[in-house]
């Protein structure tokens, strides 16, 4: 189940209703698609959506960051990457490369910060012991191998000191 390349797990279609007025993929589809994403990594590690009925528990994102390279328009094919970048009792962190499906340049990248909750409580928990060893495994496969260079990024502030 570990593997050191970006794990390989889900594909889209840009469809009709994700077109905004400029012709493109509007900004609120991305994310959507990212978190289909994101739901295809926690489906792989078994806290997806059978977990959430089965044990009262699940993730939550409390943080994010989407880069945007290259717009896609209606019927584009798309497909992810995703990696886990770390993982530890009670956290995720996953990022995603979105990619032209035929083409296989890059449209954007997502960065998540997950939190398990038990949805009880509406508290984080630790993860169960199986599912904290098969994260921690994936996170040090993908260690060894290139960080994705849009990942830990965030946004400049305008007129700032380290403007260019």
């Amino acid at each position: 189940m570990t593997t050191a390349a970006p794990l390989d797990l889900h594909r889209a279609t840009v469809r009709p209703e994700w077109i905004d007025y400029n012709g493109h993929m509007n900004v609120a589809y991305y994310l959507l698609a990212f978190d289909h994403a994101t739901d295809a990594v926690l489906d792989r590690f078994g806290i997806g959506k059978a977990y959430v009925a089965a044990e009262n528990r699940s993730v939550f994102v409390v943080d994010a960051h989407l880069t945007y390279a290259r717009e896609v328009t209606e019927g584009a094919p798309l497909r992810f990457a995703s990696w886990v970048l770390g993982a530890d009792a009670k956290r995720l962190h996953l990022f995603h490369e979105m990619r032209h499906g035929d083409e296989g340049w890059l449209t954007a990248t997502a960065e998540f910060m997950l939190l398990h909750v038990d949805l009880a409580e509406r508290r984080t928990c630790p993860f169960p012991p199986a599912v904290a060893a098969a994260l921690a495994g994936q996170a040090a496969a993908h260690a060894a191998g290139p960080w994705p260079p849009q990942a830990g990024r965030a946004v400049r502030r305008l007129g700032g000191a380290s403007d260019p």
